[in-house]
């Protein structure tokens, strides 16, 4: 089970003692391999709590990654890790990996030459426990490759989880606590029943409860899904399991889908085809260079989808009060801007006609017809063009939106029992002329 490495830990160490006491001036040192090992991983496991299973671990480890050695300090809750010191940003080091605690109480891991690559920021404190409060940022990483990432935001109105790519910033799942937009969210506190939101009075005004009997053990934000989850431990499966999550459809997930993807009603991928002149359908649903630096009514123009929408959000539209072909429009002249929403007064909040612009089609799911809503996608010019439409220097573009694979599939159904309908009524009229 592979959970995030962005975990909110409960009752670390509670009711429970160490076997190993790390006292001041302790060290611990591995030894870096002197040449690079594909998938090689050494640990030092330093504490670990008598308890039941599962018990908290704590390891110093080095890992191959990146055609480097990465030294961390790991914390285990059973075989999960639930916390790095090299999720946010990677110590690489050479000769070794060592973590000391020094004189005045701080916990640091060193390479070569004494380069500090992590501390604790501990020294001369005394740190009993920690408390997620308002404005505090968690981050998942979906790969190391990928420029996007996940967070878990705490705000004074509202908790959010937002897809973040690059410049751009899009909410997909909030609680807000408060039904009339109060802000007075002061920190969280994860129990063994729930998630908990406090005020600046220390009175609790909200919760996020688990769905299971057994205890929460820790939050986690899944970094292939982007889910949310409180997680117990299931001495039966022997494995964590989630007790409640934020987002129970495939289609409400940010990255159900690859890009220029569409979730469609049963919870299949469909995609954004494109057909060019000479060439045909594009294989894979390849989506290179449609809409990439693509700017003005020059090179791009807008296409409606229908029966579309986009599960992400940002935190304020674009513009309010305007018209579709409006909102449509600011898209087209945005150089970094591939998608475009629009909600209009039916669906928005205080009647509002809102626009929002995206950096990414991602997150979009199939709706019922008939929506007052309006999503947009930025594709080269000639877009609507027929394959064998009017000449042009310009490849041709022809748009086939594959959110139909539902109706796709009763079509086939019912083809085939239409066609067994007329066999068998041709079979039972030879078989009535044959008769003497």
């Amino acid at each position: 089970m592979k959970i995030c490495h962005l975990v909110f830990l409960v009752y670390l160490f509670f009711h429970a003692y160490c076997d190993s006491d790390v006292l001041v001036g302790y060290h611990v040192t591995l030894a870096i391999p002197p040449a690079y090992s594909s998938g090689f991983v050494g640990r030092a496991f330093i504490m670990e709590t008598d308890q039941t299973e599962p018990n908290f671990r704590t390891a110093v480890s080095v890992e191959a990654l990146d055609d480097k050695y990465a030294c961390s300090l790991d914390i285990f809750l059973g075989n999960v890790k639930v916390w790095s010191s090299g999720h946010f940003s990677r110590f690489y080091t050479a000769d070794k990996c060592m973590l000391e605690l020094t004189e005045d109480g701080d916990l640091q891991l060193k390479g070569q030459k004494e380069i500090i690559g992590w501390r604790s920021g501990t020294s001369g404190q005394g740190v009993q426990g920690q408390r997620l409060s308002s404005r505090t940022r968690l981050t998942s990483f979906i790969s190391n490759n990928s420029s996007l990432f996940y967070s878990f935001e705490i705000q004074y109105d509202k908790i959010v989880l937002y897809l973040n790519s690059g410049k751009w910033k899009y909410s997909y799942w909030e609680f807000k606590p408060y039904p009339y937009g109060e802000k007075n969210i002061t920190y969280i506190e994860l129990t063994s029943k729930a998630l908990e939101i406090f005020n600046g009075k220390f009175q609790k005004v909200a919760q996020i409860t688990s769905e299971q009997p057994q205890p929460v053990r820790f939050l986690a934000l899944g970094n292939s899904t982007g889910n949310l989850g409180l997680y117990y431990y299931s001495a039966e499966r022997q494995m964590f399991q989630a007790s409640y999550q934020a987002l129970n459809g495939t289609c409400d997930l940010p990255l159900a889908c690859n890009p220029y993807g569409i979730c469609t009603f049963s919870n299949a991928c469909s995609c954004i085809r494109l057909m060019t002149k000479g060439i045909g359908s594009l294989p894979d649903c390849s989506t290179d260079g449609i809409s990439e630096g693509l700017c003005g009514r020059n090179q791009a123009e807008m296409v409606e989808l229908q029966g579309v929408t986009s599960i992400l959000r940002q935190g304020t539209p674009s513009e309010v009060n305007i018209s579709k072909d409006a909102c449509a429009n600011l898209c087209l002249d945005n150089c970094t801007c591939v998608a475009a929403l629009y909600i209009s007064s039916a669906e928005a909040d205080a009647n509002l006609q809102q626009c929002f612009l995206y950096g990414l089609v991602r997150g979009v799911k199939e709706i019922q017809r008939g929506s007052t809503g309006s999503y947009w996608v930025k594709m080269p010019k000639g877009s609507r063009d027929q394959v064998h439409g009017k000449s042009s220097g310009l490849k041709k573009w022809s748009v086939i939106v594959i959110g139909v694979v539902d109706g796709f599939i009763i079509f086939i159904v019912l083809a085939g029992i239409g066609y067994y309908i007329i066999q068998k009524r041709r079979q039972t009229s030879l078989n009535t002329r044959h008769t003497p």
